[in-house]
């Protein structure tokens, strides 16, 4: 069977600004037809990446090609093939959003005016409104509609769903899933946890200009741990002495706990006879995947070198809004 072909490939990508290295030699491979995720903490190269894969910025090391072409070099003709939104979106003042529109779709010739319009009612957007007046989310909302509306191969998205509403978030997932089922890449920027797991074929984490993991969510979730939670018809012994299980903690009728997915079988058998009334296990979400490779970094920090850093994302461990 043949393989697909590449949307886009990095190869060694470095960029650094001066004497600051924010992208250090990072690897990624997406096949057409992909909804490719790439997450990361703010200031982790997420936007440099993007900021080349466009011809925005020159790499200094390695390379960075789309549809096979230098991103640099053909940048003119990478982009009548690609839709692009930015996280932050910057408008022309006295343009209305439907001008806007209008001006972004025209670029790459056609223009469906059918999906325009129903795409202005999915995104509840005023067209006629000068684009001085939309709040964030509605200028979020003229170029996801421009994008939507254009016929690309490519859909270039970077953190796409900022200063959206929910439900304005679920119309977007609708839409990415509608261009997936076309066959149309996907090249997904987020924060938003839970879209990505809903969104993404596979996925790429990036920390500190370094790719820290990547592969399909499957392939991901086998290197953490199951969540369960267990009611038994007598008391469970010495189950935090059991390989492989973790932060046991007693809750109503029962105990939680996390265990290593390769270890499920033994605790299933350990538990057993203790006459189990009830199970339940959930697997680790994309947040454990990312919270993982953190906390097992800055513990490996912590051992060689004393710093004072705080953690560039909150106490729950999803990344604030904004760009790099």
């Amino acid at each position: 069977m043949a393989m697909a072909s590449l949307s886009l490939e990095t190869v060694k990508l470095s960029k650094q600004f001066g004497k600051f290295t924010a992208l250090n030699g990072i690897d990624l491979r997406m096949s057409e037809g992909e909804v490719f995720g790439y997450i990361g903490p703010n200031g982790s190269g997420k936007t440099t990446t993007i900021r080349v894969l466009l011809g925005i910025l020159q790499a200094s090391k390695g390379s960075a090609k789309v549809f096979g072409m230098d991103a640099w070099k053909d940048a003119v003709e990478i982009h009548k093939r690609i839709a692009y939104v930015p996280g932050d979106v910057n408008l022309w003042p006295n343009l209305t959003g439907g001008e806007v529109i209008d001006l972004f779709v025209s670029l790459r010739g056609k223009h469906d005016k059918t999906r325009r319009e129903k795409l202005l009612k999915d995104f509840d957007l005023e067209p006629s409104k000068k684009c001085r007046t939309y709040s964030k989310g509605n200028r979020q909302k003229v170029a996801l509609v421009a994008a939507f509306a254009s016929d690309a191969d490519l859909y270039i998205l970077d953190e796409p769903t900022s200063g959206l509403d929910p439900l304005m978030e679920q119309v977007f997932q609708e839409c990415v899933l509608e261009l997936k089922r076309a066959g149309k890449g996907i090249f997904l920027s987020s924060h938003i946890m839970s879209e990505v797991e809903k969104l993404c074929d596979r996925i790429a984490i990036i920390r500190e200009g370094e790719i820290v993991e990547t592969g399909t969510l499957a392939e991901m979730r086998h290197l953490t741990r199951m969540t369960m939670a267990i009611e038994t018809e007598s008391p469970v012994e010495n189950l935090d002495r059991l390989e492989g299980v973790h932060d046991v903690k007693e809750q109503q009728g029962g105990l939680s706990f996390q265990v290593d997915s390769n270890k499920i079988g033994s605790v299933v058998s350990y538990i057993g006879p203790y006459g189990v009334k009830k199970l339940e296990s959930s697997p680790p979400t994309l947040e454990d995947l990312f919270m993982r490779h953190y906390n097992a970094e800055k513990s490996l920090e912590e051992n060689t070198a004393d710093h004072d850093a705080d953690p560039p994302y909150g106490d729950e461990g999803v990344f604030p809004d904004g760009g790099e």
